[in-house]
């Protein structure tokens, strides 16, 4: 057998790996990334100048033998990764441990918003688009949430203020969000454009538009950040476990875990969904079949922007409590999280908790050792590059292989192709 016999049989393995494998896979991938940036970080330590070394590494003395060597390192790789995971939970291997800490909040924090852009990109994808818009959708679908529940807020007040404008912050997001991810599936659909161009650039245009209007129209007068007027405490996400000075709401978040599990029975348990997969798996059969493939890409990409509008209306109402500019890269970020579960929508929840913790674990890492921020920065994109290479090898075996979608195979209901016969595999795509 060839060389590139033995690579295609590989990826047909990978391709038509089961959940579990596939789970699997990802832990050896996080295991092996942690062992591959431990020796970064000893080989940074010896290049670093240090009065007292942080970590040393000695010769055995059996016997009673004097020692023959030991060797310094300034930066300790257990420490590091100690601080890395354990630290963005907020140590729960100490004894008193509260769950409810100021750590824990900042990690599910981001993971409540990555939830959502995650979902957008994944849906996108799982229908042969790719929304690098995501970003653009999110900016215009919070700044929307800002000026609607501003106004809003003018009427109602209290509890009842909380339970209507809540809801209401969260749907003017979609709709925005959702309007401006039809606008590329449109020019995708009825004029061929390229959806990664044009939604690039419709990030820019998302950006540059929210400046000038906050610098223009919605600027608070009293501030000097260009940021709209701070939206009353009870237009925002109520805080129930958490502080209220940790921006952290446990309601945003099983939103964003409803969310998911709505996302994967709209995928495996509806026509629309099926339709939706099947166009993104075989575009030419599943048209064949009497899918309209251009109200698919625009449904799809009406839908994606949909999510990445929540995912700002959240980022407003939960954790800064009004728009300002420069917001964070939330919708690139949801691109990671998007292919480290694989597209899978229950996936997309547990991808964006370890983004979350990462992002979390970074800022701890910086100020609890003396590792520089640029090799923290390696270390987290290190263990990224490691989990998502295998689901990223994964979804190109799945086009560069196109046997296993043809020739008796059935689009499945779950995207993939699902053999026939006595070859049927129990595992989740």
């Amino acid at each position: 057998m060839s060389v590139r016999d033995r690579a295609r049989r590989a990826l047909r393995r990978l391709v038509e790996a089961s959940a579990t494998e596939r789970a699997l896979i990802s832990l050896a991938s996080l295991a092996a990334s942690v062992l591959v940036g431990a020796v970064i970080v000893l080989v940074a330590g010896r290049t670093a100048t240090c009065e007292e070394a942080a970590f040393v590494l000695a010769t055995p003395r059996p016997f009673g033998v004097p020692e023959l060597a030991s060797v310094g390192f300034c930066y300790d790789p257990v420490a590091v990764f100690d601080r890395l995971f354990l630290g963005a939970l907020g140590d729960p291997a100490s004894p008193g441990w509260d769950p409810l800490n100021g750590r824990m909040a900042t990690t599910l924090r981001e993971t409540a918003v990555l939830v959502f852009t995650g979902l957008s990109v994944a849906l996108a994808f799982r229908a042969g688009v790719f929304n690098i818009g995501t970003q653009g959708q999110l900016v215009v679908g919070a700044l929307a949430t800002a000026v609607a529940v501003l106004w809003a807020a003018t009427f109602v007040a209290g509890v009842v203020g909380t339970v209507v404008l809540v809801p209401f912050g969260v749907l003017v997001g979609a709709v925005f969000g959702g309007l401006y991810g039809a606008i590329p599936g449109a020019l995708k659909a009825y004029a061929d454009a390229n959806e990664v161009v044009t939604t690039i650039m419709l990030n820019f245009i998302a950006s540059g538009v929210a400046l000038y209007l906050v610098r223009s129209v919605f600027k608070d007068p009293a501030s000097p950040a260009n940021q709209t007027i701070p939206l009353p405490d009870h237009a925002l996400f109520p805080p129930l476990l958490f502080a209220p000075q940790f921006g952290v709401s446990i309601l945003a978040l099983l939103f964003g875990l409803l969310a998911a599990g709505g996302v994967f029975v709209l995928l495996r348990r509806t026509v629309f969904g099926y339709d939706l997969r099947a166009s993104g798996l075989q575009p030419a059969a599943a048209e064949y079949g009497g899918v309209d493939a251009r109200r698919t890409v625009v449904a799809s990409m009406t839908l994606s922007g949909a999510l990445g509008g929540i995912g700002g209306a959240v980022y407003v109402l939960m954790v800064l409590g009004k728009f300002q500019t420069n917001v964070p890269a939330y919708g690139f970020d949801g691109i990671t999280v998007a292919i480290l579960a694989g597209n899978n929508p229950l996936g997309v929840a547990l991808a964006a908790f370890l983004f979350g913790v990462l992002k979390s674990g970074t800022t701890v890492v910086q100020f609890a050792t003396d590792v520089p921020p640029q090799l923290v920065g390696v270390l987290r994109g290190l263990i990224i590059l490691f989990v998502a290479m295998p689901e990223f090898f994964r979804l190109l075996g799945r086009r560069v292989l196109p046997q296993d979608r043809a020739g008796g195979d059935a689009v499945a209901a779950d995207g993939g192709s699902e053999p026939t016969g006595t070859d049927r595999r129990g595992g989740e795509p």
